[in-house]
C-alpha cells in the first residue's frame, strides 16, 4: 500500500512488523495518509526479506508477535544497520520501554495511542535520523568531523572512529546525541536542554539518561569515572573536553 507524494516532501519508506493484520492495515492506511510509503510484514523472516532489498527509512516494530521476541528482532537489526526503530507495544511497564531503548530502539509508543501522537512520534525520529537540518544547525557554519582525544565523529559518514582507528558503530540516537555535545562543549546541558536539540518531545524525558549510558559505553574507559560526558549533580551533563573541527 502507498500513500499519495506529496509535492516538495520527501516520501519515507516505512516497515511495519506486526502479527495482527487489522492494526497493519490501520497503520499502513494512515501512514499513507500522512504520505509515506508503508510496507508491512507479519514476522521476522518477512522482516528481514524485506529489509534485504533496502529502501527502508524506518520500522515500527511490534514487541509482542506471538512466536517471536521483538526485542531480539529490534537487537538483530541493530547489529547490521542504523535503520531508525520505534518500537510499539501494550506493555506499560518503564522496564520494557528501557530495555527496548537500551537496545538501540529509537521511540516507542504504548498501546493504545492516537493518530497523532504516532505520526508526531514518526516524523520526530525521521528529523532527526533522516533530515532536514534543523534551522540552528543550518545557521552554523558547516562543520563535518569534530576530533576530541584522539577519537574522530564524522558527522557527513555518520561514522565514530576511536584513537587505535576502529570504528565504532553508533546507533542513529547515539550518533545525534554525541553530535549535540560536541557541538556544546563545556556547556551544561539539562535533559530538557537535550531534548530540544534533539527535537524530542518531553515524554522522552525519563529515558535521556539511558541513552547518555548508552553513549558512554561506547567511548568512556570508565563509565563510573568518565572522561568526556560528566554527571553535574541537579544540573545534567556536560562533555568535558576540547572539540576541534574541521
Amino acid at each position: 500500500m502507498a500513500g499519495q507524494i506529496r509535492p516538495g516532501v520527501p516520501c519515507f519508506s516505512i516497515l511495519i512488523v506486526d502479527d495482527d493484520p487489522d492494526l497493519r492495515d490501520t497503520l499502513s492506511f494512515l501512514l499513507a495518509e500522512a504520505g509515506y510509503r508503508p510496507f508491512d510484514v507479519v514476522d521476522g523472516d518477512a522482516m528481514r526479506r524485506r529489509l534485504g532489498e533496502g529502501g527502508i527509512d524506518l520500522v515500527i516494530l511490534d514487541l509482542n508477535l506471538g512466536k517471536e521476541n521483538g526485542l531480539e528482532l529490534a537487537m538483530e537489526i541493530r547489529r547490521t544497520s542504523q535503520i531508525p526503530i520505534i518500537i510499539l507495544t501494550a506493555k506499560s511497564a518503564e522496564t520494557d520501554r528501557v530495555v527496548g531503548l537500551e537496545l538501540g530502539a529509537d521511540d516507542y509508543i504504548t498501546k493504545p495511542y492516537s493518530s497523532a501522537e504516532l505520526l508526531a512520534r514518526v516524523k520526530s525520529v525521521l528529523r532527526r535520523t533522516c533530515g532536514p537540518e534543523k534551522p540552528s544547525q543550518r545557521q552554523e557554519p558547516k562543520r563535518d568531523i569534530a576530533r576530541f582525544a584522539g577519537w574522530k565523529l564524522d558527522l557527513t559518514a555518520r561514522k565514530l572512529t576511536s584513537p587505535d582507528g576502529r570504528e565504532v558503530f553508533l546507533t542513529s540516537g547515539e550518533m545525534e546525541l554525541l553530535a549535540v555535545f560536541v557541538r556544546h562543549p563545556d556547556e551544561v546541558l539539562s535533559r530538557e536542554n537535550l531534548l530540544e536539540l534533539l527535537g524530542r518531545e518531553r515524554s522522552f524525558d525519563r529515558s535521556m539518561n539511558v541513552q547518555v549510558m548508552r553513549l558512554r559505553k561506547k567511548i568512556e574507559e570508565n563509565q563510573q569515572s568518565p572522561r568526556f560526558i560528566k554527571t553535574v549533580r541537579s544540573a545534567g551533563y556536560v562533555f568535558a573536553h576540547r572539540v576541534e573541527w574541521c
